[in-house]
């Protein structure tokens, strides 16, 4: 059973987000938020697999920063954001996924249980602002790199499979993170999967 918990400020969506989710046999909400103190307290006290996140929860810190406190814990639940809004700056910030309010509910049952195992999930119109962005600016070698880097190699594993240093390999990823203007190396598995989607 996969356990999620809903952060959204309008008791209505939240309402209509626990319908949904309980309708399926495999997902189960064990508790909701509607700001950012009680998203926090919430995710300490229930620990769930997954945060569906709204970005923008009224006055007091938003959505994103949300997101960066709850992914700075010890043992982080997987967290998708879930909104109506879809800035570059808001979609780097998730990190872990990005769907849009107007999916359909059989995406966002698909997205909840693949960022439970850990994937990186984004809403196609998403995806394809990104590639516009970045896409054409790597090199066949840093391609590879990111291919590599979405299956959740270390750099050493991706110093041994490359026959290459590890200092090469941080190199390599530096330049990666340089031209996709992301910092982390969930972001740029997240680009990784746009330009190269899994088959």
């Amino acid at each position: 059973m996969i356990r999620v918990a809903l952060v959204d400020d309008h008791p209505v969506v939240r309402a209509g987000m626990r319908a949904l989710v309980e309708g399926q046999e495999d997902l189960s909400v064990v508790g909701e938020a509607s700001d950012a103190h009680s998203a926090e307290q919430l995710v300490a006290a229930v620990r769930p697999d997954v945060v569906l996140m709204d970005l923008n929860l009224g006055s007091g810190p938003g959505g994103a920063e949300v997101t960066a406190r709850l992914r700075a814990l010890p043992e982080p639940p997987q967290v998708l954001v879930l909104t109506t809004y879809d800035t570059e700056a808001d979609i780097m910030s998730a990190i872990s996924g990005y769907l849009l309010k107007d999916a359909p509910p059989d995406d966002l049952f698909r997205a909840i249980r693949g960022t439970a195992r850990g994937e990186v999930i984004l809403a196609p119109a998403i995806a394809a602002r990104l590639v516009k962005r970045s896409g054409p600016t790597l090199t066949e070698r840093e391609v590879e790199i990111l291919g590599l880097l979405a299956t959740g190699r270390s750099n050493r594993e991706l110093a041994r499979q490359l026959f290459v240093s590890e200092a090469t390999v941080k190199s390599h990823l530096s330049h990666i993170y340089t031209k996709l203007e992301v910092d982390t190396r969930a972001a740029g598995a997240i680009v990784q999967r746009i330009i190269r989607p899994p088959s």
